[in-house]
């Protein structure tokens, strides 16, 4: 009732001062360095929410702008990024010179920080990806895209289901947002994705370690933050028709977005189609029901004024997916299929785009209601409510194909205050209060995790100030979390336990309350080095998987126990961090060290007699049992990245990057101290070609190389026989790319060819689940193997109305 009046009087507040706003401008001209217009070329205001489009002089203007100093941001593909911190107040004439110095990395982040700023002055570890960073590599979800960055990586479950890991943490110690709301859709699962549509993203943000108070308690490893299309300059309608092809799995994609701003009223919308039949390796062949589709669409409606802004987002995720069990036939070694009996999969099944059991059908609609309101003292208020509903159901029965087995529906009712003080003495400093209310209810016939509700809330306070080369920031939060079952009203159900087809969930509630915070600076020993440090605490309670699971987890091929004795988690970690840029070399170097308290893991349960623990009860005897357990843990590691474009060749560019983690309990578990499903440690070469022209009608014309290196991964945990070593592999990627013009140099498409696993390398990542899939006796290996070689052409139409 509280949160409902508080906002009730925000948006009544907002309403009865909304033309009382003086309405400064911002404007300008946009140049390269000889002093040429950059027509098309793009100024926002990140923590406004607004920005504009240079006209073919290279002038801009943004106009109903409040009175404050804001973080301004400039960008056009071909040229490196500008910042600047700039005070408006009334009428500001400011003129930006883009270089084509294309090492410069000083691009504007949000995520992590009360207020908008440049990557070099963030104080946590923090990168970011592009869009045309994101069409350059072939990827089937946006997880795997977020895999090229350093230190980010992904427990997969075949090519349509990636969940993140941040520095060897991920599933619920990771949180993702999407529209500024927490990404919430059974986030402990293996075997189904992040609900976001990967053709509808236009950056995408990654903050490393707990070091993220404006989120929550669950960002243990750090936020990934999704940002989806802006807002388009006023007085445009402007989108995008994309088309993609990929070789491997015959993946079909189709997109369109398009939106527009007219005095200070916006509006958009995209749709999204995509299929893809089974995926093939050199091992495997094609992979029997690896295949999905997806139909995803949303819609926006928004208003910006001199007062502030308010938008409603829609989007709604559809999604059919195959899972992969990888029973063979003992004497051929081929897949099969259960069609009243084990079949021969034949190359037609191969092909087809039609779902096969088992498979999944999820389904993720969600509304997000985003509000900014400017002071008269020149803060800012914001408040954001999100509504998820989150159905997830699995299909096993091939008698009953049409009839789940397992049904989940989660709703989630997140919400979001924040006030950011008028900035004073050169300190921003921020305050809010955060959380959600979640209910999951189970609409099947099968049983893995109990009905139940979780509610939780936040405060938390970010102070941040810059001077002369030093930036420091700190903050607190406190933190609430009640999580319980609850029974439905019907004879199948019995106080003091719930008993249904032989499983049992029994009734509990738990509260958990901790508190957090961090402490960091960042120093710039001259225009080319900057030396970081923070420190940060991080906690994370147990999911409702990891406290009262007891069922079969079809993705993950095993039977899993939670257990309701689970502590939360606590976490420890410092960050160091050192940049040094030149006009031709850039390094960077990030360290961590982690250490969590009451660290929860899964590990394979033994029977009586030492072998594996196999419930025989409820017919589901083909599946290992699995318990949660805890104990402390220390992870720790970094990354390195060297930047290289050689004069007088600064058209030719050569990363490096090395990332990583090494995992280890404090006390042995059994006969190891070796964490479970720990990333390998990975070295990345990219050599890369590219020109601004190339010809009267080529723009931005590159071509590229890549190897991937993955070491071996032999610091497994390998008690109870819960993981195995996995080998090391070495892939080669290739890409060409460009903007077609017209005779005004205006794009008219931009097409990107790239290929993954060139070499058709037979590879199975250390962070696979298919890995675990049953051995092929006719060769002996164990275990499905990832895609091999991957042709995606990609072609992007941009739509531009005034």
């Amino acid at each position: 009732m509280y949160l409902k009046r508080l906002f009730l009087f925000f948006i009544v507040f907002i309403f009865i001062s909304g033309n009382s706003f003086a309405a400064s401008v911002l404007k300008g001209r946009i140049t390269d360095v000889h002093g040429d217009p950059i027509y098309g070329a793009i100024i926002e205001i990140t923590d406004l929410k607004t920005g504009a489009a240079a006209d073919t002089a290279g002038y801009y203007a943004i106009e109903n702008l409040p009175n404050g100093t804001f973080t301004v941001e400039v960008h056009s593909v071909g040229y490196a990024t500008a910042s600047a911190s700039v005070a408006i107040d009334g009428t500001v004439i400011r003129n930006f010179k883009l270089s084509d110095n294309i090492i410069e990395r000083n691009e504007v982040v949000i995520t992590g920080a009360s207020l908008a700023t440049s990557e070099r002055r963030n104080i946590t570890p923090i990168q970011s990806l592009s869009l045309k960073q994101l069409h350059e590599n072939p990827s089937t979800n946006i997880i795997d895209a977020v895999t090229s960055l350093p230190g980010v990586s992904a427990v997969t479950t075949g090519p349509a289901v990636s969940k993140p890991v941040i520095r060897g943490l991920g599933y619920n110690r990771i949180i993702t947002l999407n529209n500024g709301v927490r990404q919430e859709g059974q986030q402990w699962g293996d075997e189904h994705g992040i609900e976001i549509d990967d053709y509808n993203v236009t950056r995408v943000e990654v903050l490393k370690g707990p070091a993220s108070l404006a989120y929550g308690a669950d960002a243990l490893a750090g936020v990934i933050n999704i940002i989806s299309n802006p807002d388009v300059p006023d007085g445009k309608i402007q989108g995008n028709v994309t088309t993609n092809y990929q070789s491997n799995s015959g993946l079909f994609a189709g997109h369109v977005d398009l939106g527009g701003k007219k005095n200070g009223y916006t509006w958009g919308g995209y749709f999204t189609e995509k299929a893809a039949h089974d995926y093939s390796n050199a091992y495997d062949g094609y992979v029997f029901n690896s295949r999905f589709n997806n139909t995803n669409y949303g819609l926006s409606v928004g208003i910006n004024k001199s007062w502030g802004s308010s938008k409603l987002y829609y989007t709604s995720f559809n999604q059919h997916l195959g899972l992969v069990e990888g029973e063979r036939d003992s004497a051929t070694g081929k897949f099969i299929k259960d069609i009243d009996g084990p079949v021969l999969v034949t190359d037609a099944d191969n092909h087809s785009y039609s779902m096969n059991v088992p498979y999944q059908h999820i389904k993720h609609d969600k509304w997000v209601w985003d509000n900014n309101l400017y002071l008269k003292n020149g803060g800012r208020l914001g408040g954001t409510i999100g509504y998820q509903v989150n159905s997830r159901e699995e299909f096993a029965n091939s008698v009953t194909p049409k009839t789940p087995g397992l049904s989940l529906l989660l709703q989630t009712l997140t919400y979001d205050l924040k006030y950011i003080l008028p900035q004073q003495n050169d300190w921003h400093i921020s305050t809010g209060i955060n959380g959600m209310s979640q209910w999951n209810e189970n609409r099947g016939v099968e049983f893995l995790v109990p009905d139940y509700r979780l509610f939780d809330g936040g405060i938390y306070a970010i102070a941040k100030r810059d001077w002369n080369k030093w930036s420091v920031s700190g903050g607190i939060r406190g933190d609430v979390r009640v999580i319980g079952t609850y029974m439905k009203l019907d004879n199948a159900y019995a106080a003091p336990q719930v008993q249904v087809q032989y499983q049992v969930f029994y009734p509990f509630t738990d509260y958990f309350v901790n508190g957090s915070g961090s402490i960091g600076a960042a120093y710039s020993l001259d225009n080319k080095s900057t030396f970081k440090f923070n420190f940060s605490s991080g906690y994370r309670t147990p999911n409702i998987a990891e406290l009262a699971a007891n069922g079969v987890h079809e993705g993950t091929i095993r039977y899993e126990y939670g257990n309701v004795q689970l502590k939360p988690e606590n976490s420890a970690q410092f960050d160091l961090g050192y940049s040094w840029c030149s006009e031709h070399l850039a390094v960077n170097v990030s360290l961590f060290d982690n250490y969590i308290v009451n660290f929860i893991y899964i590990r394979k349960m033994l029977g009586v007699n030492g072998t594996d623990s196999i419930p025989t009860f409820n017919n589901e005897n083909n599946f290992v049992g699995f318990i949660q357990d805890q104990g402390d843990a220390n992870l720790y590691g970094g990354e390195l990245n060297i930047d290289y474009h050689p004069h007088p060749f600064d058209w030719l560019h050569l990363e490096n990057t090395f990332s990583y983690v090494r995992g280890q309990f404090i006390h042995k578990v059994e006969n190891t101290y070796n964490l479970p499903y720990m990333p390998p440690a990975r070295w990345a070469i990219d050599l890369r070609a590219q020109k601004k022209t190339l010809g009267s009608r080529l723009k931005n014309v590159y071509a590229k190389a890549g190897v991937d290196v993955n070491l071996a991964q032999n610091n497994v945990f390998d008690a109870y026989g819960t993981e195995t070593n996995a080998k090391g592999y070495t892939l080669i990627d290739c890409g060409v790319g460009g903007d077609i013009t017209n005779k005004k140099h205006q794009v008219l498409c931009s097409v990107t060819i790239a290929v993954h696993n060139l070499l058709d390398v037979a590879y199975q990542n250390s962070l696979s689940r298919l890995r675990y899939a049953p051995e092929n006796n006719v060769t002996g290996r164990v275990g499905v193997f990832n895609q091999g070689r991957n042709v995606s052409a990609m072609v992007s139409i941009p739509l531009s109305f005034k």
